[in-house]
């Protein structure tokens, strides 16, 4: 697949200088389209719906944050690009692709687009199908502290675990036990199986995952119905179960 991409950037220099280079070295985009403010990159966002959005940080009007925060439930990844190294902790809040120093290394650039087509292959790949992911059974047994002794669960008879503070709910098919650990002691726990961190709030059983939904970090249905939300920063590392 070609990427649909469109440049948000003010100094037509450097919109030009970024065009030269993803025409002449990233053959894996569809230019669609370029824009010098904030206006004009929302106009263009919701016309052609990219996958993929190259954004200044520095605007006449606002910045690259004013533009993302009027596309909440956005389905394109973005990838910075600045002359100042001051914006990589909000860029990160909000779940950049990939942040690029002006003046732009082509090797850096080349990746940066190679990345974003990785997870939309993978995204497009799986949207609305039945997911199958290339694992085995998780087959074993753990054990759950209880106040008089522990309790001996089969490990594949978890569909997901949701933290709740210092505690960590764990869904089976018709009940919910409350265990006193943290979930990051259940993705430690259960490391050797096929469980995936897809949230701060939850590791699902990837066996059970029966959909995937794209989104800014998109959402995985279970084969129970369950639907949980994906963090953007964990999207990658779950397609890449089912590639």
């Amino acid at each position: 697949m070609k990427l649909k991409t469109i440049l948000v950037e003010d100094e037509a220099n450097s919109r030009e200088i970024l065009r030269n280079y993803l025409t002449k070295y990233c053959q894996n985009i569809t230019l669609l389209g370029e824009a010098a403010t904030i206006k004009e990159g929302l106009e263009l966002i919701e016309k052609h719906q990219p996958d993929l959005v190259f954004l200044d940080v520095e605007m006449p009007f606002g910045n690259a944050f004013d533009l993302l925060d009027q596309v909440p439930e956005r389905t394109f990844e973005t990838v910075f690009v600045t002359a100042y190294n001051q914006y990589a902790m909000d860029a990160l809040n909000n779940h950049a692709a990939y942040y690029l120093m002006k003046p732009i290394n082509i090797d850096e650039l080349i990746k940066a687009v190679d990345y974003v087509h990785d997870i939309k292959t993978g995204e497009n790949a799986l949207e609305g199908k039945v997911l199958q992911a290339r694992l085995k059974k998780a087959e074993g047994k753990i054990t759950l502290p209880q106040q008089d002794g522990f309790q001996v669960l089969e490990v594949a008879d978890i569909y997901f675990c949701k933290a709740d503070d210092n505690y960590t709910e764990i869904y089976l098919q018709e009940k919910k036990i409350v265990v006193s650990k943290t979930l990051k002691y259940f993705e430690d726990t259960l490391k050797e199986f096929p469980f995936a961190r897809i949230h701060k709030s939850y590791l699902v059983n990837v066996n059970e995952i029966h959909k995937y939904k794209k989104g800014k970090g998109g959402s995985v249905i279970l084969s129970n119905g369950k639907e949980l939300s994906v963090s953007a920063s964990r999207k990658a590392e779950l397609l890449a179960y089912f590639k």
